[in-house]
């Protein structure tokens, strides 16, 4: 099994696969974003009892963990780690579409909840909730697009998508818990 960068250089690559893949890294892409988008205009009743105003902490702690995640696997892949790298990026994915499943969850069910902040402080908030939302809608498909070219071994590809996705996708990481715990309050 490969570990080393060099190791997973050799591998062959496989552009079919890559195109494949590609074609349902945007067709994800269009479904997210249009369920994101649609999500103020659905709203499902929940069953009386159940209440789910846990979720927005879930959903801090994930983005957490993901944020951890893409720090741990940027250090291994410094130190020649490329199979811890995979692990700690396939974690990232795994966390990121647990919070996307539950973030929609939240907002189909319990609506938007305003932020009370006034003065300096509200713009602040504002910021960054504005460039933590504009950067999650750009970065989702070339996040996607990046593991396309990891998964078919065209690894050239994959780093030229990745020294934009991942910043991005790191700052969304990092602004999505702090977003929350400026809004706690207000829930």
């Amino acid at each position: 099994m490969p570990t080393t960068p060099s190791d997973y250089h050799q591998l062959p690559a496989n552009p079919s696969k890559g195109n494949k893949l590609v074609i349902v890294s945007w067709i994800l892409t269009l479904v997210v974003w249009a369920l994101v988008g649609g999500m103020q205009r659905i709203e499902i009743a929940l069953p009386d009892g159940w209440d789910l105003s846990f979720l927005p902490m879930v959903n801090a702690g994930l983005n957490t963990a993901v944020a951890i995640s893409l720090v741990l696997a940027i250090l291994v892949i410094k130190k020649g780690r490329a199979d811890l790298h995979a692990k700690f990026m396939s974690l990232a994915v795994y966390l990121s579409l647990l919070f996307l499943i539950s973030y929609v969850t939240y907002h189909i069910t319990s609506g938007e909840v305003k932020f009370g902040g006034e003065g300096a402080i509200r713009k602040v908030y504002f910021f960054l909730l504005i460039s933590h939302i504009v950067l999650a809608g750009v970065s989702f498909p070339f996040i996607l697009l990046s593991l396309a070219y990891s998964m078919s071994n065209q690894f050239t590809k994959h780093r030229k998508i990745v020294k934009w996705a991942y910043p991005m996708w790191l700052y969304v990481a990092i602004t999505g818990p702090i977003v929350y715990l400026m809004l706690r309050p207000y829930y």
